[in-house]
């Protein structure tokens, strides 16, 4: 009950993903328009994460999850039905705003109640769900593209996916009621007033919970930290986006077909997905740093060698190798930006912190695709992915500076 909800929905959301830019293409856009209609998932993630901080705080994690699984239901019939490029975006948009609330509801779950001694490899396993989507949807989705040669039955496997979301989230167990709260409460805390937190240093301690803080007076409240580390970790949250939007898109670009993308997108899933528990076991056992550094400068390095591979005789076999530096880059990430926000986040009610969290690394993720459209409407699609590679690199910086700052060393 704590991962399989999760679970369902990844592998129903990772057969779709590598489509969106191919129906895209088919309902009329070009390289750009479609890489902007693919940005919809990301931008209605971040859209979603205040009102999901408010949910989950409010209605608890199971309301909240049942009643966004309905209304990605919602969203997969407007795909189906989709006559323009304007209602595929909003449906689009609208199953991003629902991911926000499964992701939001059980990062807050595991923050309240995993020790922070295996803190990172349980949020490693949560990660782990949703790259098991991305590893599974992909080859589903290219399975059933041979057998029935249409977008569409992608798109209702993913509606079969949630029906069975819907079901064990509202008649499974309650994980809220069979796991006390409290026992990932041992922690240390930035400041949440005054000068100490404009000098962003760590302090013991918990923020008093007699006052329920909203989700932008929280942002206020640690806006120290959230503009350090949390931008560190919102170019994190873009490389990883813009690989999610620039695989699909490269090889739409070099002419391949759906299928033969599909097979791709979840070759570098599998690999993605077969590191998550070694990110976990490396950053518990040595620090935080240890995993987030070599992850951003593989994909910094990927993304910049992929910019320069277009025009070559072989690009497709360069596609498919960058394609899996990129997702050992991914893997070797799994679950820090969740672990990061848990260390720093206020244990008795971190809701309200992790929806601030989420919105600024997943505004990360939102304006990545954005800005490989606009440089590739620009320029080129390969300025675009440079670009991306170069974001990587000042991340990897922004975390060797604020890492060590702010989050606490496992004992």
């Amino acid at each position: 009950m704590i991962y399989g909800p999760t679970l369902l929905f990844a592998i129903g959301e990772g057969a779709v993903i590598p489509l969106i830019p191919v129906i895209a293409d088919r309902l009329g856009a070009d390289v750009a328009l479609a890489a902007l209609v693919a940005s919809a998932l990301v931008v209605g993630q971040l859209c979603g994460n205040i009102p999901a901080g408010w949910a989950v705080a409010r209605f608890g994690e199971r309301v909240t999850m049942g009643v966004a699984g309905i209304v990605v239901l919602a969203g997969l019939v407007g795909i189906v039905f989709a006559s323009s490029l304007a209602v595929f975006a909003a449906a689009v948009f609208l199953i991003g705003f629902c991911a926000a609330a499964f992701a939001l509801a059980r990062h807050s779950f595991m923050t309240t109640r995993v020790p922070l001694h295996f803190r990172a490899r349980a949020l490693s396993l949560l990660g782990g769900t949703f790259r098991a989507g991305m590893f599974v949807g992909p080859f589903i989705s290219a399975a059933l593209l041979g057998v029935f040669g249409d977008e569409t039955a992608s798109v209702i496997f993913f509606a079969v996916c949630q029906v069975a979301t819907i079901l064990l989230v509202f008649f499974g167990p309650d994980p809220e009621r069979a796991v006390p709260v409290g026992a990932g409460s041992t922690q240390r805390q930035p400041a949440v007033t005054g000068e100490a937190e404009d000098s962003g240093e760590p302090v013991t301690g918990a923020i008093p919970t007699a006052e329920r803080a909203g989700v932008f007076r929280t942002m206020w409240r640690f806006r120290g930290v959230l503009a350090r580390l949390g931008l560190a970790a919102a170019s994190l949250s873009a490389v990883r986006s813009a690989r999610q939007v620039v695989l699909p898109l490269w090889g739409v670009s070099l002419g391949l077909d759906a299928g033969t993308i599909a097979v791709v997108v979840g070759v570098s899933g599998a690999i993605d997905f077969a590191l998550f528990y070694a990110s976990g076991q490396v950053m518990d056992r040595f620090g935080r740093l240890w995993a987030a550094l070599p992850a951003m400068i593989l994909m910094g390095a990927g993304f910049i060698a992929l910019s320069f591979t277009h025009d070559l005789g072989s690009a497709a076999m360069w596609y498919a190798m960058f394609a899996a530096v990129l997702g050992v880059g991914n893997g070797l990430s799994s679950g820090i930006l969740l672990t990061l926000g848990a260390d720093i986040a206020p244990p008795a009610e971190p809701a309200a912190f992790l929806g601030s969290w989420r919105t600024l690394t997943d505004a990360g993720g939102a304006v990545a695709p954005l800005l490989v459209s606009a440089l590739t409407a620009v320029a080129s699609l390969s300025v675009g992915v440079g670009a991306v590679g170069a974001i990587a690199v000042l991340g990897a910086v922004g975390f060797i500076r604020w890492v060590p700052r702010y989050v606490p060393r496992p004992r």
